[in-house]
């Protein structure tokens, strides 16, 4: 058993570090996504799939070493969580609470990393409603009515609203 709550909590501790570098690369998100660099939003969301798939790796590590650690406590790997594993070992101190704080430190960043990929996604969300917004200004300029200028034929120019050349004639 002894050994297998160490391997439990070296797998947690490489998951927590795997979570602190998907947090860094998220937050590097934000800036980029603030930029709109597209370039370097694809690298970093290429390097943000990397990491994931390494801690999904780990997570499966995980799972089969909590159903080892539920198999020899004869307990349902299912209902088994790390907070009873914590309680499971008050006759251990020492692994108690290097797992508490490895359970701890995981919640945490994986907490963060939630904060950060929501306000991400905010962010992206409003950049695809203002080029939306955009899209549709571009669209409607052509729909635009016209202008009651006024040629020296005495009819309508036909220029659009908007659409002018802008200038400022300064000389008036």
């Amino acid at each position: 058993m002894a050994s297998l709550m160490e391997d439990l909590i070296e797998i947690l501790d490489q998951e927590c570090e795997a979570y602190q570098e998907l947090l860094g690369l998220s937050s590097k998100k934000t800036l980029v996504i603030a930029a709109e660099d597209l370039e370097k939003l694809s690298q970093i969301t290429d390097e943000e799939q990397a990491s994931v798939g390494k801690i999904q790796k780990l997570e499966k590590k995980r799972l089969s070493a909590m159903s080892d650690i539920a198999a020899v406590l004869n307990k349902d790997v299912e209902t088994l969580k790390l907070t009873d594993l914590v309680r499971v070992l008050d006759k251990r101190p020492s692994e108690q609470k290097r797992l508490a704080e490895v359970r701890d430190r995981l919640f945490t960043t994986a907490g963060q990393v939630r904060r950060v990929n929501s306000q991400n996604q905010e962010l992206l969300n409003s950049a695809l409603e203002m080029v939306q917004f955009e899209m549709n200004i571009i669209q409607q300029a052509g729909n635009a009515p016209e202008t009651a200028n006024y040629n020296k034929a005495a009819g309508t120019s036909g220029d659009l609203i908007g659409t002018g050349s802008g200038r400022f004639d300064a000389r008036q």
